[in-house]
């Protein structure tokens, strides 16, 4: 949290849920057309790009909530992310913005089967009438890392 007692989440979007990660891991944002792409892989991580001359995996979040491939529009939004291990460009339907919440608007997230949370998931924030998952993306990239290893 920072000296007001607020913590900034970028705020994105991925099958119609909105998802917010800690705005300071963002390297840059942009649109799928400005990385250099090559290297083929699979549906969720479909190669390899180059943005300002750092080479970093691509992996497609749509594709991984979808569960298929989806089409590229020049216009697709990708959220450079500087995680503790790596750099990583991951595809989203949609950029929101940046939404500012106090420790008092971020809610521990329910158990349905009463087992734990995934431990990706830091909680759920409501401000404004809209409601965030708030995912620890490091947590997360973490999950197939064996396959997404990065290269820089």
């Amino acid at each position: 949290m920072s000296i007001d007692n607020t913590q900034a989440f970028l705020s994105f979007t991925l099958g119609g849920q909105e998802y917010g990660l800690d705005e300071r891991q963002v390297r840059e944002l942009c649109q799928f057309d400005a990385l250099d792409r090559f290297a083929d892989g699979t549906q969720v991580v479909p190669g390899v790009g180059r943005a300002r001359g750092v080479i970093m995996p691509i992996v497609d979040m749509r594709a991984a909530f979808a569960g298929h491939p989806l089409p590229y529009d020049p216009n697709s939004e990708v959220i450079i992310l500087t995680l503790s291990h790596c750099v990583m460009a991951m595809v989203v339907e949609r950029v929101n913005g940046v939404v500012s919440l106090r420790a008092d608007q971020i809610r521990a997230v329910p158990c349905c089967d009463g087992t734990a949370p995934a431990d990706y998931l830091l909680g759920l924030g409501e401000v404004d009438g809209r409601r965030l998952i708030l995912v620890d993306i490091d947590r997360l990239m973490a999950i197939g890392r064996h396959k997404t290893d990065c290269l820089v």
